[in-house]
């Protein structure tokens, strides 16, 4: 991690020389060359702010399409399903502080029958010991829990894969909670479609007591969600995200469980079974509250890792990009996946660099002002839409007034230094992230 800040370090350094010598440059170019510079910028800001404004307005759209289409159905059609078993696999590495309330929300599930499988994957402190004392019968749910050597996340969740008796698995991680109408409401999609192979669950943040964990808390309801709900509406969400994630457990095995090459298992495996030719929708009643990370320095490693995780994962299924007659919504899917990892990230810090630049060295000052005006106003706009659509809390929206411009800005500096490193190949450990526990 020492490395990680050392080198974004470097990177911002180098930004801001560049920066200083072009506004130097600038300075002493004959008027012509300033001028050129002057249109160059309107243009630019237009075609940033058309680029924008439509990926905004595309995902509020489909996603307010799929809030309509997600209507809760009536008590009738409810009572007429026939619920199968499901499987709760749990991988655990050093989660000793949280294992104990995550095996606890799922102790109070309102669902008639199901088992959670706890994984213990070779953990240093008393994880294992504290999910043991969980195990045995609790009515219709059995707790088993298991341990086997370090092997990662992906080999953990493999193993609760192989011990799994019921035909739909959820995995989760071990930092989650779930709430009580998470299964029933997921485990509807398999019933109602059967091209349905997998259903995206609801993350949200549920330690929201500092800035970085209240921006991130905003970031998961409009940067994230948003766009899932989107991708629902088309049945091709391009990450089931690891807190809730649900799965026939035939097609996962059929496809060869995780795989062990990525640092996103998830997004790997949700990308072979878009490409297998199967739905997955997503449903915003099936919530998990996660842990999200309290300290900067963990903040960058997590988005570092999701950043490489996704390139490695696009970049074993590339081929998908290349068909000649691709399947629509996949395709998609796949191309919005790389543009919000790579080229939006590019765009954005670019964008803020030029017009910082444009600003000081040609005193358009009042353009500056303008577009930072609007951007924030669009992010307001977002914000109470996306926080209304999930029935969240209004004390985030005011966030939005710096989501963008501070917190945005951040995580895009950190998505391109991984996306440098990713194309370098730089050598990347997987992480740990501290856990605080309690929320």
């Amino acid at each position: 991690m020492k490395r990680r800040a050392i080198t974004l370090a470097v990177a911002a350094a180098l930004v801001v020389g560049a920066a200083a010598a072009l506004l130097v440059w600038s300075s002493r170019a004959p008027l012509e060359v300033q001028a050129f510079i002057v249109r160059l910028s309107i243009v630019t800001l237009l075609l940033f702010l058309i680029i924008l404004i439509g990926r905004y307005f595309t995902l509020l759209w489909f996603g307010y399409l799929h809030h309509l289409e997600a209507g809760g159905a009536d008590a009738a059609l409810r009572a007429a399903r026939e619920y199968p078993p499901v499987s709760l696999i749990v991988p655990a590495y050093n989660e000793e502080k949280v294992i104990g309330t995550a095996i606890e929300s799922l102790l109070r599930l309102d669902y008639p029958r199901y088992e959670v499988i706890v994984v213990d994957d070779g953990s240093a402190d008393d994880t294992l010991a504290e999910a043991t004392r969980y195990s045995g019968e609790y009515g219709g749910c059995r707790v088993r829990v298991t341990t086997k050597k370090n092997g990662g996340k992906a080999s953990a969740l493999n193993a609760g894969l192989a011990m799994a008796q019921y035909p739909i698995v959820l995995c989760m991680d071990a930092d989650s909670r779930l709430e009580r109408d998470t299964l029933e409401a997921a485990v509807a999609h398999f019933i109602d479609d059967p091209s349905v192979g997998a259903v995206a669950g609801n993350v949200k943040v549920a330690n929201r007591g500092s800035l970085w964990t209240r921006l991130q808390a905003l970031e998961y309801i409009e940067g994230l969600n948003m766009a899932r709900r989107a991708q629902g509406f088309m049945g091709a969400v391009n990450i089931v995200p690891g807190p809730v994630g649900l799965f026939r457990r035939d097609v996962v095995v059929a496809l060869g469980g995780y795989d062990r090459d990525t640092f996103a298992e998830d997004a790997d495996l949700t990308v072979k079974i878009l490409t297998a030719g199967w739905k997955i929708s997503y449903e915003p009643r099936a919530v998990a509250w996660t842990e999200a990370p309290e300290r900067l320095i963990d903040l960058i490693q997590q988005r570092y890792r999701w950043t490489r995780g996704i390139l490695q994962a696009l970049g074993k299924h590339k081929r998908t990009l290349l068909l000649p007659l691709p399947d629509v919504p996949l395709w998609t899917s796949l191309v919005q996946m790389g543009f919000e990892a790579t080229a939006w990230p590019a765009m954005n810090v670019y964008g803020h660099l030029f017009f910082a630049y444009v600003a000081i060295a040609f005193g358009m000052g009042e353009m500056l002002l303008a577009w930072w005006a609007l951007l924030t106003l669009l992010d307001l706009v977002a914000a109470l839409a996306a926080v209304g659509m999930e029935e969240e809390q209004l004390s985030l929206v005011p966030f939005a007034l710096i989501y963008r411009f501070f917190f945005i800005l951040l995580i895009d500096v950190v998505k391109l230094c991984a996306t440098v490193e990713e194309a370098l190949n730089v050598r990347m450990s997987w992480g740990k992230l501290e856990r605080v526990g309690g929320t």
